[in-house]
Order: C-alpha cells, then structure tokens, then sequence
C-alpha cells in the first residue's frame, strides 16, 4: 500500500524553481515596449498644493507623460474604496475620498502627487526631479494622543474629532457592575507599535491595455486577484469585470499588506489605457516604507476584574486604533470585528466590554498585518494577567490553568462559539519546558545578567473571507491543473494542494500543474488572508477532486457502456467489477475532449464552492527566556519553545515553518522594530533599513516546536486550523513577559514594545533613582 502523501514531513515542489533563480516575479515580466513609471510623493505630511508645474518634466528627453491629479479627475477616475463598510458601527464609518494622485491636499509623507512615465525607468527618475510642487505646509497631526487632544487639528472636514468610527461590543452596564463588585481589578494601558511589514520584494506592477477589446490587464505583486479585480473595476475604473484581468505570479512575501489596494495600481492601469502602451512600475524600498501599508498601531486601556480566588469576571476594553491619512482597504475590519473576535483569549471570561475608535493622523494609512487584531487582543489579556498576578501576589502559570476555557462548545462573550482546544494539554508542556530556569536563572546572575521567564497562551480565530472556490482539470497534455482561488506568498501552496489532490485521486505528485492568481482562470476566489487556504481552499479542492472522479466515472460508464453505479474508481483506473471491463482515467479524460457529454466537460473540470462561514481556533503556549545585561539594556533571547495545536497536520515541517516565521515577526515587533514618526513635521524617522530594526538570525535561538495533532476542527473536512498567522499572535506577549519577569527585581513595572536597549536602559536607571530616593527619604527619616 502506498504512504499517504498528507501527514509527512516532504520537500517543498516549488522550492527547486526558487532557489535556482527560476521565480518569475513582477520585475522579471516587462512588457514589451512597456514604458516606465515613477511616483512625484509628497514630502510633507500635511500641506495644500498651491501649484504644480510639469512642463519642464515633460519636456525632457524620453519622458511620454506627466499625470497629475487634474487629468485623473477630466477622465473621471473613482477614489479608492474600502472594501468593509458593512460592519455594524456605533458611529458611521467616515471614509473620506482616497485618490491614486492627490487633489488639494497631502496627508501623509509619501502620498503620490504626479506620476511620470516615460521610456526608460532613468527617464522617468531624472524628469520626477523636475517635476515642482509648491505646498503650504499645514500642521501635522502624527500620534493618536495628539489626535484625539480637543484642539487637536482636523485631518478631514468629515471628522472633526479625527475619529473615523466607534465600534462596540458587549454590554459595558453589567461589565461595570460586575468590575464594582469584583474583589480585585487591574487596570492597565499598552501600546502596540506600529510596523513595517518589510517583505523582501517591494512592490511592482504593469498595467496593458488593449485597444481591439478594450480590456485592461494589471500584473502586480500583491495578494487576492480577484477582490483587486472586483474594486478596481466595480469602483475606480466604473467598468464591468470581464473588463478587467488581473494576474499575480511569484511573490515574494506579503504579511498582510500585499492584500491592499494601492495608488500605484489605479496609476499604471490609468496610463496605460491613456498612453495606449504598458506601463511598468517598480517600487524601491523607500517607498515601500512610506507608500506601503503599515500594521498595529494601537493604544488599549483595560480593566480585568477577579473574585477572591483569582478567577475572571469581566474585561472592559478600549482601543484607539490608528488607521494613518486614509481608510485603507480592509483596515476598519481589524480593530472591530478581527479584535473582537479574540478578545479574551483562551481564557472563560463571562462578561467582555468592547469599545474601539478609529483614528486619522497624518501618516501611512494602516491596514492588516500578520494576525491582523488577534496579535492585539491576545497581547492585552497575556500582559494583563501577568499584572495582576504580580499585584496580587498570585503564580502567574496557576492564574491561568484556573481561568481556561473547560467546556466545549464555548460560547464566548464576543459571541463565538469555541468547538474545542487543547489548553491545559499546551500549558502542561510549556510549564514542563521552564523547568530548571531557576538554576539558569542563577547562573546569569553570576555573570552579571537578568534572566526572565516569559509564557503566553493564545487563541487564534481564524478564517478570513468565507468560502472559497476551487477547479481540477485535465490538460490536454495529460497534466491535471489545479486552480484556487486563494494565494501563496511563501507558504508553499504549490506544494500542499497539490498533495491534497494527490491523495483524492490516487495519482502521483508530478502528474499536477498549481495555478493561481489570474482571473481569467478561476472567476473568483477569496484570497489568503486570515490563515484560510487549507481551511477554505484545500477542503474545495477535495470537492473539486472528488466532483472530477464523478464525472469520470459518468463517461467511463457510457464508454465501457454499464451503469454508473458500477463504475468503482481508484488510482486512476476505472472498473466494472462485475464484467472485469476497465479504463484508465487518462483515457476517459482524453475521450472527454473528444466526446463530452451534457453532463461532462472537456478534461472532466469541475469546479467546486465550499460554503463555509465558520472559524478554526489555532491555539497554543509559548515560552521564552530572555538575558538582559543591565548595563546596556541589551536583550538576548536565549530560549524559545512553542507548543500548538493546529489541528490535523498535512505537514509537520511545513507547517511548524509557517509558526516559525510568525514568531520571528512577532519577536521583531517585540524587541526590534518600530516605525516612527517625528512629532513636529510628521517625518518617517524609521524609513530604511539602515534605521528600521529587522530581527536577524543571530538574533534568534534554536526554535523548540512542539505540534499536537490530536484536536483536528470540525470545520473543514481536512481537520485542519490556520498556521499562518499564530506565530504572531503568541510571541509578542511571550517575549514582553519574560522582559518584564526579568526587570521585576529591579523595580520596573512597565515597558511598551518594542523593549530595545534604550529603552531598558532608561527604565533601569528611572528604577534605580526611584531606589535611592527612597532610601535617601528613609534615611532622613530616621
């Protein structure tokens, strides 16, 4: 019998095609005869455009056009949607109008004002140096906490207040009553900074158009073809779909903010309708860190009430969310629905209050990121509880195996139902993995160092779009295409899905062609994000298999002429048990071309929908230890061990690969990274690599993964829970705790991330002036 394909650990099919320089990426496919564009950006982050003058740009050599936003409004080209403004609000969500070039005003450092095409990309730089835009600066509005001040400036007339929604959840009367009533309640505030989603490929698109059809194409490196498709041409462009193609090929890396519609898509697309010629746009890594979509960026405030005994009663939670210049595509569904969804964690929390605000300054605009809410919420309630088990002088391990969700289904506060989890097993093996740190403990400090221990549990709810489409064919060339309608941007779709209908059909591996991201493939699809592609798309793509056996076993039955319930298929043959007749189904396939039926299509396609609107809860317990030299600040994190459950596992490697690469991100947002913004005139301080903090492999220990398989969801037939976000959403506050445990002796209290050097540092000398004051007063008292 052969080995299952689903469950092992194997190589990766498209990783050969990588590493030997064979990815095709948006860089590598320029039209031909395709004209270069480049993007005039606004070098102030509030300020109104008295005059732009191009005609010297226009006049240089090899320069075809200067766009402004005048000629974006004579050709009546829409503003930007938001994609989510269904979502029941407290107070109207305020999108104000969102424009590919800007008309009258600048908002943010990096807002496109002019877009310069000519025929060589040098052209274009050297003429976009001409181009000369005279502003009157405005004052700028950068931080939440200035944004919500009463005299603060106004980003937009449409909200006067800077707040661009108000979204709640839960009932605040009982929460307040229960919190009055409570034996112990711990209030806290945190911040959760602002990042730079940093992929390795910035950026790119080509836009065609072709005059005989009148059909617009946009290739671009970006993530979800068909919700791009659906906004551009239902709401930019004003143009039916069929109208409008848009293809993905190889991206590298996304994290969230390749999902996002940009201006650059709507530039390229307008040009080349305008110039009758592509236009190619590469962006460089500058303006991917101030014209790509940023992630967090919040401040919350919570107060967790306990009885006697230390168990939970109700959580009051209120988030100011910054949401940058404009209403990004998805971003009011982050803080709202995607936090709320994870408020409260793995933990039995009767009473939740949920109140969230989204606010305008003049900065990136911020959409979702890795986790994308859930990172947010789980930081609150993990930090929360680490504070009040040292007010309360309570074991910070038995605060939470006391509080966990027991009884399953769960029905939380926020209103989701929990189908199960495996919590307490998780908890067990990370408390297990901390034994001994008391003697390590010891020994750093011998050498001068603090050692802190730092645990996390999360809960992820993940699903992202619901339902997806999926289509299996035979090719005319014997290789059996698979279309879906989600997309990989290293997570190793190639690979997976092909291996899913591998086993369905019994055939071998090679015998599979993955296509993804055309809409001229597949007519629509949802997209990866939210940790949804096995979950949504690998369950449609067994539907489609098993929809393909199906109509094989229909023309098998005509060609070898019995009935179809006779028809038995397995490995690629086809029998009639009872007169011994067979057919391989590489010959049914080839008859399907020949002579299809009503009810078969040529290559015996079938398409399939998974109608699914439920969610799968990755969850799990992380661990850290972290060393701290006190007389630098410097953190190093010395151990990391993760302990997940992610239900039915189709890959163990690949799949503790993905958990991997979310903790890194998450550790990077812990210690490393911060995108900041100067106060006065509203500059990226962090704009490059050179000053924004990537984490590095040195900077990284030895991960130890720990996967269980034995909670597979009952929410998809595959068993399976999102991967691909969980990393990220357990790490912040796994890293933040083993931070603080390791200054508490010290006398610090509290440290927003990312927890650099500097900041330590200061922390560490504010505790030790506290110190001597205090010794100082007690020994004048005496």
């Amino acid at each position: 019998m052969t080995e299952p394909l689903l469950g092992r650990s194997l190589d990766r099919l498209e990783d050969e095609r990588f590493v030997q320089g064979r990815g095709r990426y948006v860089a590598d496919l320029v039209a031909p005869d395709a004209l270069h564009g480049v993007v005039v950006r606004s070098p102030h982050a509030h300020a109104r455009i008295t005059a732009i003058s191009v005609e010297a740009a226009r006049r240089m050599p090899g320069v075809v056009a200067v766009l402004t936003g005048a000629e974006l409004a004579s050709d009546d080209i829409g503003p930007l949607p938001c994609a989510v403004t269904s979502i029941p609000m407290t107070m109207p969500l305020v999108v104000p109008p969102y424009h590919a070039l800007a008309r009258g005003v600048v908002r943010h450092v990096g807002e496109p004002v002019a877009f310069v095409v000519a025929e060589t990309a040098e052209a274009a730089r050297d003429a976009a140096e001409a181009v000369v835009v005279d502003y009157e600066p405005l004052p700028p509005v950068v931080s939440i906490a200035a944004a919500i001040l009463p005299d603060a400036p106004s980003i937009w007339p449409e909200a006067a207040d800077n707040i661009a929604f108000q979204f709640n959840r839960g009932e605040i009367g009982p929460v307040d009553a229960a919190i009055r009533a409570a034996a112990h309640v711990v209030e806290c505030e945190l911040v959760n900074n602002r990042v730079v989603a940093a992929p390795l490929e910035t950026r790119g698109a080509i836009g065609e158009f072709d005059g005989a059809s009148g059909r617009l194409h946009l290739t671009a490196s970006a993530a979800g073809a068909h919700a791009i498709r659906d906004l551009l041409a239902d709401r930019v462009f004003r143009i039916g779909r069929e109208k409008l193609r848009v293809s993905i090929p190889d991206v590298g890396g996304g994290f969230g903010m390749k999902n996002v519609l940009y201006p650059e898509w709507v530039l390229v697309l307008w040009a080349a309708r305008r110039l009758g010629r592509p236009v190619n746009w590469i962006g460089d890594r500058s303006e991917d860190f101030t014209g790509s979509a940023h992630g967090r960026d919040s401040i919350i405030r919570a107060r967790l009430a306990l009885d006697r005994e230390g168990r939970f009663l109700a959580l009051d939670t209120k988030v100011f969310a910054n949401l940058g210049a404009y209403v990004s595509t998805v971003a009011p569904a982050v803080p709202t629905m995607a936090m709320a969804s994870a408020m409260g964690g793995v933990y039995d929390i009767p009473l939740i209050a949920f109140e969230t605000r989204g606010v305008f300054t003049n900065t990136t605009p911020v959409d979702a990121y890795r986790g994308a809410g859930k990172p947010e919420a789980n930081y609150l309630i993990e930090r929360c509880i680490d504070i009040a088990a040292h007010q309360l002088g309570m074991d910070a391990l038995k605060l939470r195996r006391k509080n966990i969700m027991r009884r399953f289904p769960y029905s939380s506060a926020m209103g989701l139902s929990v189908e199960q989890g495996s919590f307490a097993h998780a908890i067990d093996h990370a408390a297990t993995a901390a034994e001994g740190f008391k003697a390590r403990q010891k020994n750093s400090r011998k050498l001068g160092r603090l050692r802190g221990l730092g645990l996390a549990c999360f809960l992820e709810t993940a699903r992202g779009q619901p339902n997806e489409v999926a289509e299996v064919q035979f090719g005319e060339d014997g290789l059996i295409d698979l279309k879906v309608g989600t997309h990989s941007n290293g997570q190793g779709h190639e690979t997976t899905y092909a291996r899913i209908a591998a086993e369905a059909l019994g055939l071998p591996l090679e015998r599979f062609r993955f296509r993804q991201g055309d809409t001229d493939d597949l007519d629509s699809g949802g997209g990866h994000g939210g940790a949804r592609s096995m979950h949504q798309g690998g369950t449609a793509l067994l539907m489609a298999a098993e929809g393909l056996i199906e109509n094989a076993r229909r023309l098998a039955a005509r060609l070898l002429q019995a009935g179809v319930d006779a028809v038995q298929y397995e490995a690629g043959q086809l029998r009639v048990a009872a007169t011994g007749q067979e057919i391989s189904l590489d010959e049914v396939a080839r008859a399907s071309y020949q002579t299809p039926g009503d009810d078969v299509a040529p290559g015996l396609a079938h398409r399939a929908t998974h109608l699914c609107d439920r969610y799968t809860f990755p969850n799990g317990c992380h661990v850290a230890e972290v060393e701290i030299d006190p007389g630098t600040g410097e953190v190093r994190l010395d151990r990391y061990a993760i302990f997940d459950d992610y239900g039915r596992l189709l890959d163990p490697r690949q799949t503790l690969g993905q958990v991997h690469g979310g903790v890194t991100q998450g550790i990077g947002q812990a210690l490393f990274e911060h995108a900041l913004f100067d106060a006065e005139t509203g500059q990226i301080l962090s704009g490059s690599l050179m000053d924004y903090a990537l984490p590095r492999a040195g900077d990284l220990p030895v991960f130890e993964g720990n996967l269980t398989p034995d909670f597979p969801s009952r929410a998809n037939r595959l068993g399976v829970k999102g991967s691909g976000q969980a990393g990220a959403i357990g790490a912040p506050a796994t890293i933040m705790n083993a931070v603080m445990n390791a200054l508490a002796p010290l006398g610090v209290r509290h440290l927003d991330m990312p927890a650099t050097p500097s900041r330590i540092w200061h922390a560490i000398q504010a505790a030790e002036a506290r110190s001597r004051q205090r010794t100082d007063t007690t020994s004048a008292d005496q």
